[in-house]
C-alpha cells in the first residue's frame, strides 16, 4: 500500500512520519476546510431530524389515539422547526464566497465557488474479499492490500486540496471506478456495498448500492474543485484571469459531461435542471473574467474602445440575466442559495450600466470631427443598435451634436438608474451586506456615472425623458465549455492480478481452476493455443492425454506449474511448456459456464495484415499440389524441434512440428483464418 501514498511535505498530526495521499490534507485548517467540516456537521444534523420526522409521520399513521397523535404532532412541528433552521444555515454556507475569494484581491467582484458534496466512508474490505473468494476462487487475503489502497484514495478524495494536484487526484479514483465496477459489480447482482453523498445544497442523503451515484458525485466534486480555484486566482494579473477564465470553463465543461452521462442521479443537485444552471454560472463566471482581462490593461477613451467595451459589458450583463432567470424558475428556486440569485441580478444590472456609461461616454466626449472616419462610425454605432428612436440615424446621431448629446444624456441616466437598482438588489439580502468590497464598487460606479452627467448637464435645457436604446452584446472571446483532459487519467488497475479485465470480470463465470497434467507424446501435447491473454486452448485432440485428464475445449490456462499465466502471452506460455520433461508438468485451467464462451478476437503478433498463431499442432498442405482436393497432409518432425525446414518456412506463418496425425479423426481441414495462400504461395494456415 505504500508505493501508493505519495509525499507532499505534509506529516500527519500522530508524529508518526506518515504522509498523506499527494492531492490531499485532511487536516488543513483553511477557512475553506472549516466551511467543509461545517457542511458534514449539519449534514448528519439534517438526516438526524429527518429520521425522527419519518418515526413521528408512522406513528401519526399508525396510532388513533388522539391525545397521542396531538403530542406527535407537536413533535413534528418542533422536528421541521429544526429542519428548515438547519436548512439555513446550510443555505449560509453556500453563501459564504467569502473564504473562496484571493486574499490578496481589493478591486474585483466577488465569485460563487461550489461547495464539495460530503459522503460516508465505505468499507470495501468484507465483500470483496468475500466476492474474490466466490467469484474469482482465490484467496481474498491476499488481496488486503489492493482494497486498503482503494480504501485509502477514497477517503483521501474526502478532503482534497484546492489545486490541480486534489483535481487529479478525484479524476484518479474516477478512473478507478469502472474497474472496481467491471471487477465486482455484477448487473445480476447486488455487491451490497452502499454508497452515501448528501445533497450539496439541502444536506439529504443520497443512498445507493450501484457505482453510478459515486461517479456522477466525484464528477461533481472535480467541477465543484475548479469553481474554487477559479475564485481563488488573483485577477489582477493576466496569468490569474487566464487560470480563472479555464478553470471556470473547465467547471461547466465537468458539469456538462456529468449531465449528458448520468441522466438520471437521484440527488437534486445533479438534476438536469440544477446542472443546467450550474452550467450557465460557471460560464457567466468565466465571461465576466474574460471582460476583466479586456479591462486590465486599461481601457483607451476613444469612441471604438468605448464602444467595444459597451458591448463586452453587454454580454456579462446578458450571460448573467440568463443565468438569474434559470434560478427562478419553480424547480430551482426553492433549493438555489437566496445569495446566488440576488448576486446574478446584481450583476445583470451593474453589468448592464456600465455598457450604457461606455456608450454615454463615448457620444458625448468624442465628437465627430474632420479627421475621424464617418464611415467607420456610422458603421459602428449601428452595430450597438438593435433599434434607434423614430426618425433617428446612426449617420444622425453623429452629425447633429444635439442628438448626439441628447442620446448620450439618455444612456447616462439609464446607468444611473441601473447602478441604483443594483444598489436596491443588494440591501435586500444579509449575506450581501457581509461583503463590504462588492458595495464599494458598486457605490464607486454609481459616482463615476453620477459626475459624468453633471458635467454634460445645462441647466438651461428642458429635463428630456428619453428612454436610451437597448445595446447589442457582442464579445470577441465567448465563454466555451472546455472538458478537463484529467476525467480520462489512466491508472494501473488495483486488481489486474485477478487476470485481464476483459475475461475475468463479474458478468463472466467460470468453473473452479483444474489441475491438468500434461504428457507430451513424441513432444506433442495434442491441443493449440491461441488469444491474447489469457491464452486459451483450442483444436484439441480429443484422444490425447490432457483431453482424458479434462482438459477441453475453450479453456482458459491461468498458470503453468507454479507461474501465475493470466497475462501471459501465446509465445510466453509455450516458452514455460518448451522444456517439458517425460514427468510432465501441471497446469490450471479454468471454463467458462457460458455454453458459448467467447473466443478471443486477437491473436498474439500480426504479419503481412494476416493473424498469426503460435501452435502446438500445425498442418500444412503441400504447396505443389494446387488441388485442395488432392492436398496431403505432411508429416512433421517432433515439437518443438526447429530444424532447417522450419526455417526456410514462409515468414508469415510460424508452425510448430507435430506428430503424424493423418491417421486421426480430428485432422480434417476446417480453418481458423482464412488461407494466406493468396498472400504468400509458400504455406496456407488451418
Amino acid at each position: 500500500m505504500t508505493d501508493t501514498l505519495l509525499p507532499n511535505g505534509i506529516q500527519d498530526g500522530g508524529g508518526d512520519g506518515s504522509y498523506f495521499r499527494k492531492g490531499c490534507n485532511p487536516f488543513a485548517q483553511s477557512g475553506r476546510s472549516k466551511l467543509q467540516n461545517k457542511r458534514a456537521s449539519l449534514n448528519q444534523q439534517i438526516i438526524k431530524e429527518m429520521r425522527m420526522r419519518a418515526g413521528a409521520e408512522n406513528l401519526l399513521k399508525a396510532s388513533s389515539n388522539n391525545k397521542v397523535k396531538e403530542m406527535v404532532m407537536l413533535e413534528l412541528s418542533y422536528v421541521n422547526a429544526n429542519l428548515q433552521l438547519l436548512t439555513g444555515q446550510l443555505e449560509a454556507l453556500n453563501s459564504s464566497v467569502e473564504v473562496y475569494q484571493n486574499t490578496q484581491e481589493t478591486a474585483n467582484i466577488p465569485l460563487i465557488a461550489l461547495g464539495l458534496k460530503e459522503t460516508k466512508e465505505v468499507d470495501f474490505s468484507t465483500l470483496f474479499k468475500d466476492f474474490i473468494l466466490e467469484h474469482y476462487s482465490e484467496d481474498g487475503n491476499s488481496f488486503n492490500d489492493e482494497i486498503a489502497d482503494l480504501m485509502d484514495l477514497r477517503q483521501a478524495c474526502r478532503t482534497p486540496t484546492r489545486s490541480d494536484a486534489g483535481v487529479e487526484l478525484l479524476a484518479k479514483y474516477y478512473s478507478h471506478l469502472p474497474l472496481i465496477e467491471t471487477r465486482f459489480f455484477s448487473p445480476n447482482h447486488q455487491a451490497g456495498i452502499f454508497f452515501t453523498w448528501y445533497d450539496s445544497f439541502t444536506g439529504v442523503p443520497v443512498c445507493q448500492q450501484n457505482l453510478s451515484l459515486e461517479k456522477a458525485s466525484v464528477l461533481f466534486n472535480m467541477a465543484a474543485l475548479y469553481s474554487q480555484i477559479g475564485t481563488r486566482s488573483d485577477r489582477q494579473t493576466i496569468v490569474g484571469l487566464e487560470e480563472a477564465i479555464s478553470s471556470f470553463q473547465k467547471a461547466a465543461g465537468t458539469l456538462h459531461h456529468l449531465k449528458e452521462t448520468f441522466t438520471h442521479t437521484p440527488s437534486y443537485d445533479m438534476s438536469p435542471a440544477m446542472l443546467s444552471m450550474l452550467i450557465r454560472m460557471m460560464l457567466a463566471q468565466a465571461q465576466e473574467c474574460l471582460f476583466e482581462k479586456t479591462a486590465l490593461p486599461g481601457i483607451r477613451n476613444q469612441f471604438y474602445s468605448l464602444m467595444k467595451m459597451a458591448q463586452e459589458a453587454a454580454k456579462v450583463s446578458e450571460t448573467y440575466d440568463q443565468v438569474h432567470q434559470s434560478m427562478i424558475q419553480t424547480p430551482i428556486k426553492d433549493n438555489v442559495p437566496f445569495f446566488w440569485s440576488t448576486m446574478s441580478q446584481v450583476k445583470t444590472n451593474h453589468y448592464r450600466s456600465m455598457a450604457h456609461f461606455f456608450v454615454g461616454s463615448a457620444l458625448l466626449d468624442h465628437q465627430l470631427g474632420p479627421s475621424d472616419d464617418e464611415d467607420q462610425q456610422e458603421k459602428t454605432l449601428s452595430q450597438v443598435y438593435d433599434r434607434l428612436p423614430e426618425g433617428c440615424s446612426p449617420l444622425d446621431i453623429l452629425k447633429d451634436r444635439e442628438e448626439r448629446n441628447r442620446i448620450g444624456k439618455a444612456h447616462i441616466r439609464r446607468a444611473i438608474l441601473g447602478h441604483e437598482e443594483a444598489l436596491r438588489i443588494y440591501g435586500l439580502c444579509h449575506h450581501l451586506n457581509k461583503l463590504e468590497i462588492l458595495e464599494e464598487i458598486l457605490k464607486a460606479s454609481h459616482q463615476r456615472t453620477l459626475n459624468k452627467y453633471s458635467e454634460n448637464e445645462n441647466q438651461e435645457e428642458f429635463t428630456d425623458y428619453m428612454e436610451a436604446p437597448d445595446i447589442i452584446s457582442k464579445t470577441e472571446h465567448k465563454a466555451e465549455l472546455e472538458v478537463p483532459a484529467t476525467t480520462k487519467v489512466k491508472v494501473t488497475d488495483f486488481f489486474q492480478r485477478l487476470g485481464p479485465l476483459s475475461v475475468f470480470s463479474a458478468k463472466q463465470r467460470w468453473t473452479a481452476p483444474r489441475t491438468i497434467q500434461l504428457h507430451p507424446e513424441d513432444r506433442d501435447l495434442g491441443f493449440t493455443l491461441k488469444g491474447d491473454s489469457p491464452v486459451q486452448v483450442v483444436s484439441l485432440d480429443p484422444l490425447c492425454p490432457a483431453a482424458a485428464d479434462g482438459l477441453k475445449e475453450g479453456d482458459f490456462i491461468i498458470a503453468v506449474g507454479d507461474t501465475d499465466c493470466k497475462w501471459f502471452s501465446v509465445s510466453e506460455v509455450m516458452r514455460l511448456l518448451k522444456d517439458v520433461d517425460e514427468e510432465g508438468i501441471d497446469i490450471q485451467v479454468v471454463s467458462l459456464m457460458d455454453t458459448n464462451p467467447q473466443m478471443p478476437t486477437k491473436s498474439a503478433t500480426f504479419s503481412g495484415n494476416l493473424p498469426k498463431t503460435y501452435s502446438m499442432i500445425c498442418l500444412a498442405y503441400d504447396d505443389d499440389d494446387k488441388n485442395s482436393k488432392s492436398r496431403k497432409v505432411s508429416k512433421k518432425s517432433s515439437f518443438l524441434n526447429w530444424g532447417l525446414k522450419n526455417k526456410l518456412k514462409s515468414a508469415s506463418t510460424l508452425s510448430l512440428p507435430t506428430a503424424d496425425s493423418g491417421s486421426l479423426p480430428w485432422n480434417k481441414h476446417c480453418p481458423t483464418f482464412p488461407s494466406s495462400s493468396s498472400y504468400n504461395n509458400d504455406s496456407a494456415l488451418y
